[in-house]
């Protein structure tokens, strides 16, 4: 019953830090909104860099593109609390029954990772190039956030026998 828990109470976390930073990201929305203008204008990247082509200087598109983020971080909120109740009724039944009951949590740790690795890493990272910014770099937290989700999707999934 331990690694039952265990296996509750992580994604349950993981659901606190997604509500927490969409949270966050509604109610000091100029902040990070900085941060996703910044990013897509690429004003911060290396000076001349030969992939200012991909640059995105529209106002509405940044918006856009926040909403899109903070949707994608509340998503990843709900998915992981709904996995979280589902694992919490099964937690008494068989090892099959509790197996089955996991796809919402890794759902949920998925969406999480493509807000995370594919949004921050792959399209913000390289696409825009933010790698290259030393001010709006946000590749460093992003790598602590996905490792996360991918630790305990990886946990999570380890298969679950009858209780004894």
């Amino acid at each position: 019953m331990t690694t039952r828990l265990a296996k509750i109470i992580l994604p349950l976390v993981l659901a606190a830090f997604a509500f927490i930073v969409t949270f966050d990201n509604i109610v000091d929305y100029d902040s990070n909104y900085l941060f996703v203008q910044h990013v897509l204008s690429m004003d911060t990247t290396f000076p001349g860099n030969a992939l200012m082509g991909r640059a995105i200087i529209s106002p509405v598109m940044w918006q856009v593109s926040y909403w899109l983020i903070i949707a994608a971080e509340g998503v990843t909120c709900l998915l992981l609390l709904s996995g979280v109740v589902v694992l919490w009724r099964a937690r008494r039944q068989h090892g099959a029954s509790f197996n089955d009951a996991k796809s919402l949590v890794t759902a949920g740790c998925v969406m999480g990772f493509l807000v995370w690795f594919f949004g921050f890493m792959v399209v913000g990272g390289e696409w825009f190039a933010m790698w290259q910014s030393k001010t709006w770099n946000g590749q460093e937290g992003a790598f602590r956030f996905y490792m996360a989700i991918l630790g305990v999707l990886i946990f999570v999934n380890q298969p679950d026998r009858d209780l004894a």
